[in-house]
Formats: structure tokens, C-alpha cells, sequence
């Protein structure tokens, strides 16, 4: 059953669709050194272009206290019309006469980027009167923006509100490839969950206990869990002051029948830094002075049997200290399990979040992925289950 409208439900030809796009790429020096989120939106914004609609381009970039020249959207129009191989015309306001003008010169097919959204401190605020202006320039709004859908801003929510919304193709992929592994899955469904810190992971191991078969738990974020077991860490980053959530999660996963997968041995250094010494450990025997900086061998063989045994994968953050060799060994082998596995069409798997795709890209493992979300936030929340309120306005009422 279809839960959202998408390009497939309008005619666009001679239509002015104001498309909510993410354009915030990593630049320096005025050079954009990361394209992947340009190349994302490339398809739909052909596609409307193809078809005849008018594709005006709404955007944010940076964070902007008011206008502010190095936060333009101007070289990110540049480089977006190379990726495309198509002229791309840039208004230097997303309102006003600067913009009214720049739309009413369009012509069917024509892309038109305006200039980053949140130059102006409405948009943040999902001010009414920004996003009446924002709606006097377009006929549509299409949001293939997944990456800002957790925020109830004026281009990313309000508008929803204003005109005849739909999901653009790369929020399309997101929510297709979202729902097939945690809201109708194939099981069983296998969670990877790494990272630093527990803290900032709480919702969402909650979220998943009771949604995932087997829950793998990596990273310092593992060590609180050691911590809370009484198993001695020696120096390792731990939040000890949660071992008693720590233990909490442990019995709610239990009492919802979801096995809770944490390192059985560790890779142990007496310094913080790469090709340190290093050597595995069983947990009976972390020395006092060491820290635990990736998951040891018969860990690794427990992550991947565990991959081996599920049908759909969900993953977010890194096992170990991917940053630093060799403590990228446990995170990279289980990237690589987990991307044959999918080559083999043995298993949906699903992965999100900064580091978790640098890992992944790091493993040379991403391509293989059935999908890679380049959301951060959203892809997050979505996991803590959260409703996100730039996804919640495409919905079929």
C-alpha cells in the first residue's frame, strides 16, 4: 500500500515546482570536496527539467546567523550545473523581488537555485509569512530532502502545508528502503549499533529492542555495557555513570526477546593512537592500564555468524576506533560480511549516520549496501522512532 505521494501522482509540464533539495556539502576554500549529496538529487531534478516543470531549488547551507557571503549557495549552483550538464540559474534571495523575478523569466525545463533559505531567520522558525512567500513563487513543493525532513522548518514542513505536497525520487528511495527494514521487514532483522557514546544512542537502542531479533552493540558504547556487567575495562571510554540504563536496555531487549550481541574479546592499546601496540584480549583479562579500542577476533566471528543468520540489517556506527588502523579491522570485516551477504542476495541491509558511511566507504563496502543513507539526524530519529515532520506532511491523508 502506498503511503506517500510521489512524482508519479502529478503532471509537472509548465508546473513552477519549488523543490526542497539537500545542497549542504562539505567545502573548503570555496571548492565543494564531497559531491555525493548533489549527485542524490541529480535525478529528480532531471527528471521535473525532462518533463517540463519548472524546477526552482530551495536550499540551506551552513549555519548562517543572518546574510552572510560565505555561505552562499552560488558555487554550489555552479557545481550542481556541471553534475547535471545542464544551465543552472541562481537568484540571489529565496524571496522577494530577487526571486519573483528570477521564477517569472523561467521558461518549461529551466533550473533555478535560490539562495540559501536560512539566510533568513524564518525559516528556522517556520514562520507563516516566510512560507507564504516561499509559496507565492511555486505551483508545487516536492521535499527530496530527507536529510533535513526531522525539522519543522518553513522549506522543509511548512510549505507541505501551503501547496500540493509530494516526495521528490531521493525521498522516495529513503522511505522505500527505510520501510523495508524496520517497519515491514523480512526477518529476522539484525541491528548494528556502535559509536562513542550510549548517551546519545538511549532512544534509540529503546526503539529497537523491541523491533530487531538481535541487537549488536559496538564501540565505546559497548564498554558502558561491560562496565554494567561488572567486567573490568581497565582505562577504555565508557559513560559509567549510565550502567544502570545500561542494564535497563539489557532487560527490556529480554523481556522482547531480542538477543543482545556485545564483544566477547577485545583489541586492547596503552595509547590512543593509530598502530599503536596492540593485542586481543578476552574480557577476563583487559590489563588495567589498557583501553579497548576495536572488537577482537572471536567477536568479529560472532557479529558475522549473527549477520549470517539475519534476512534485513540496520546499521549505525562504527565497532571500533575505525579512524586509526588497525582498530578499523573489526568494523571493516563486518562491513564486507555484511556487503557479500547482500551481493548474494542473502540479505537486505540498510546503513546510516557520518561515520557509519565513512566506515563503510572506508571498507569499500558501500555500493554493495542495499542502501546508504546520507542523513544524519533524520536517519537517526527515524531509528529512535520518532515521527519526522518533513516525511509526516507527504502522507496519503
Amino acid at each position: 500500500m502506498k503511503l506517500f505521494r510521489t512524482l508519479d501522482d502529478v503532471d509537472v509540464k509548465g508546473k513552477r515546482v519549488l523543490l526542497r533539495v539537500d545542497l549542504n556539502v562539505p567545502m573548503e576554500n570555496g571548492r565543494i570536496t564531497d559531491g555525493t549529496r548533489l549527485e542524490r538529487v541529480a535525478p529528480t531534478i532531471t527528471e521535473i527539467s525532462d518533463k517540463g516543470g519548472k524546477a526552482i531549488l530551495l536550499a540551506h547551507f551552513g549555519r548562517p546567523k543572518g546574510r552572510d557571503a560565505k555561505d552562499s549557495l552560488k558555487p554550489v549552483a555552479a557545481e550542481l550545473s556541471r553534475i547535471l550538464n545542464k544551465p543552472v540559474a541562481f537568484a540571489d534571495d529565496c524571496i522577494g523581488e530577487a526571486a519573483e523575478k528570477a521564477v517569472a523569466a523561467m521558461k518549461d525545463g529551466d533550473i533555478l537555485c535560490l539562495e540559501n533559505t536560512r539566510f533568513h531567520k524564518a525559516e528556522e522558525n517556520n514562520d507563516p509569512a516566510f512560507v507564504a512567500a516561499l509559496a507565492k513563487l511555486g505551483d508545487i513543493w516536492v521535499n527530496d530532502a530527507f536529510s533535513a525532513a526531522h525539522r519543522a522548518h518553513a522549506s522543509t514542513e511548512g510549505l507541505g502545508h501551503k501547496l500540493p505536497a509530494y516526495a521528490g525520487r531521493t525521498m522516495q528511495a529513503e522511505l522505500d528502503a527505510l520501510n523495508k527494514a524496520l517497519e515491514a521487514p523480512t526477518k529476522p532483522v539484525i541491528a548494528i549499533i556502535g559509536g562513542a557514546k550510549v548517551s546519545s544512542k538511549i532512544d534509540l537502542l529503546e526503539n529497537l529492542v523491541s523491533k530487531v531479533d538481535a541487537l549488536v552493540i559496538g564501540g565505546g558504547m559497548a564498554n558502558t555495557f561491560l562496565h554494567a556487567q561488572g567486567i573490568g575495562i581497565g582505562k577504555s571510554l565508557a559513560e559509567k555513570d549510565l550502567a544502570a540504563t545500561a542494564l535497563r536496555i539489557m532487560e527490556k531487549a529480554e523481556a522482547a526477546n531480542c538477543a543482545i550481541i556485545l564483544p566477547v574479546d577485545a583489541v586492547v592499546a596503552h595509547q590512543f593512537a593509530a598502530n599503536a601496540p596492540s593485542h586481543a584480549y578476552g574480557l577476563d583479562a583487559i590489563p588495567a592500564e589498557g583501553m579497548i579500542l576495536d572488537v577482537g577476533p572471536r567477536s568479529i566471528a560472532r557479529i558475522h555468524a549473527a549477520i549470517d543468520d539475519a534476512a534485513t540489517l540496520v546499521w549505525n556506527g562504527p565497532l571500533g576506533a575505525f579512524e586509526m588502523t588497525p582498530f578499523d579491522r573489526g568494523t571493516v570485516s563486518a562491513a564486507r560480511h555484511a556487503a557479500e551477504r547482500t551481493k548474494a542476495r542473502k540479505l537486505i541491509s540498510v546503513a546510516g549516520g557520518g561515520d557509519t558511511v565513512a566506515a563503510l566507504n572506508q571498507a569499500g563496502a558501500a555500493s554493495d549496501f542495499s542502501y546508504v543513507s546520507t542523513a544524519g539526524g533524520a536517519f537517526l530519529e527515524w531509528m529512535e522512532g520518532k515521527p519526522l515532520p518533513g516525511v509526516a506532511v507527504l502522507k496519503i491523508k
